[in-house]
């Protein structure tokens, strides 16, 4: 769900738990806060806020927090992250401080600033930096490919898939392909947040109802696309670009991983090696 969930994301906030002890443990070598990280770049995920939290437990500590901004830094940059385009908020989800409003026990703390392609943004808050993501461009005059995150059976409706809509647009009448199990039908209607769409957008997580489609015909990792506009077929080979997280053994041809991709799950193997690069020069 982790990997399912990081993949619809266009921005990712890392929270790191300032108290002694807990951040060395996040960032060390096997810690979570270096391993989502590493998840959110690898997965797509290019626009990253770091909330450091808990800071009610370092009293307030100034120093702590720029210690912490300055091992995370290094560590983000590392992962593939521009550290200079990334706020760094000290927080106290407990108390509420800086999330909402400025912290009256920080004051200290003069803001967050973060490089954009329009200039420099800055903001005290969490909030000021979620309001600071920047949109993504929507590939809406791309083919319809909308991956399933899950698919319902709602009585007196039927079945609807739900997922997210990445190139694209769907709506009501259009017929959608299934891939790769090849099932072809017609979209009742469309909804989001439980209100009707005239169209799903690149972005939009939408439910929709489809005719004459078992739940169990459709799952997860299915990708629906429009039937009439290049819709999603199998590949039976293909070159990608591989991050390793860790591994114990060596890769070569004839490893045989899991590949998680959008919201599928698929057993595949390695053919061969073409080149290795730098994560950060390319």
């Amino acid at each position: 769900n982790m990997i399912t969930g990081t993949s619809q994301a266009d921005c990712a906030i890392l929270i790191i738990a300032a108290g002694t002890g807990e951040f060395e443990a996040g960032i060390s070598k096997d810690g979570q806060t270096r391993e989502h990280a590493l998840l959110a770049f690898t997965l797509g995920v290019r626009q990253l806020i770091v909330a450091v939290n808990k800071m009610d437990t370092t009293k307030w500590s100034e120093d702590r927090f720029n210690e912490i901004i300055k091992e995370t830094s290094t560590f983000i940059k590392k992962v593939g992250y521009n550290p200079k385009a990334v706020p760094f908020v000290p927080i106290s989800g407990w108390h509420g401080d800086n999330m909402l409003e400025e912290s009256a026990s920080m004051t200290w703390y003069k803001g967050w600033t973060k490089e954009t392609k329009a200039g420099v943004v800055k903001g005290k808050t969490l909030l000021d930096a979620i309001d600071a993501i920047e949109p993504p461009t929507r590939p809406s005059d791309k083919p319809l490919r909308l991956p399933l995150q899950d698919v319902y059976k709602i009585g007196g409706i039927g079945t609807v898939p739900v997922g997210r809509v990445e190139t694209g647009i769907i709506k009501a009448g259009m017929v959608v392909t299934f891939a790769p199990a090849n099932v072809t039908t017609e979209v009742k209607s469309v909804e989001m947040h439980h209100e009707r769409l005239e169209q799903g957008v690149p972005g939009d997580n939408v439910g929709f109802n489809v005719k004459n489609v078992s739940v169990k015909d459709i799952r997860r990792g299915f990708v629906a696309s429009d039937s009439k506009n290049d819709p999603a077929k199998e590949a039976a080979s293909f070159n990608a670009q591989v991050i390793v997280l860790n591994h114990p053994g060596n890769i070569g041809a004839g490893y045989a991983p899991v590949l998680d991709c959008h919201t599928a799950h698929i057993a595949c193997k390695f053919a061969e090696l073409i080149e290795k690069m730098d994560r950060r020069s390319g």
